[in-house]
């Protein structure tokens, strides 16, 4: 493992370059979302945005125990996945959807070579309930480009 991996959960920085998520912090957030407690608590935050909630609703609704649920939700800010923020006594948590949006841009960009209709995430983006709709030159672009694949 390289040693700049290594620092990573060290911090709560999103790890964005001019180039996008570096790599390490994609990692970092990907092996956040890979433990299930935590991508539930993900998906649960993601519905209540942009509102959150506090742990005590989190810990409820997703049934985990108090005592780990503060671990599980430090991974998930250190990852840069989630944001937090006190009112008062009480500190809510967010989904930090510009960290997701970076995830995806570093998965589209390494894994697709920035080309989203390669691996047909256009037509999934137009169905995201947090992205907005596509513009309709760009939806028959890469309509154009899958029916060529299929030839």
């Amino acid at each position: 493992m390289r040693k700049s991996m290594l620092a990573v959960a060290s911090h709560a920085s999103m790890g964005l370059t001019q180039d996008g998520l570096s790599e390490p912090h994609a990692i970092s957030a990907l092996a956040a979302l890979a433990q299930p407690t935590r991508l539930a608590i993900f998906r649960l935050l993601i519905k209540h945005e942009p509102v959150g909630i506090t742990a005590g609703v989190i810990a409820d609704t997703i049934g985990a125990p108090h005592n780990t649920l503060s671990s599980h939700l430090a991974i998930l800010v250190r990852a840069g996945l989630l944001r937090s923020a006190r009112d008062g006594r009480t500190i809510i948590y967010r989904s930090n959807v510009e960290g997701m949006r970076a995830l995806i841009g570093f998965l589209v960009n390494e894994c697709c070579d920035g080309h989203p209709e390669l691996c047909n995430l256009v037509a999934a983006d137009a169905t995201a309930r947090c992205a907005a709709p596509l513009p309709k030159a760009v939806a028959r672009g890469a309509k154009k480009v899958a029916a060529k694949r299929k030839a």
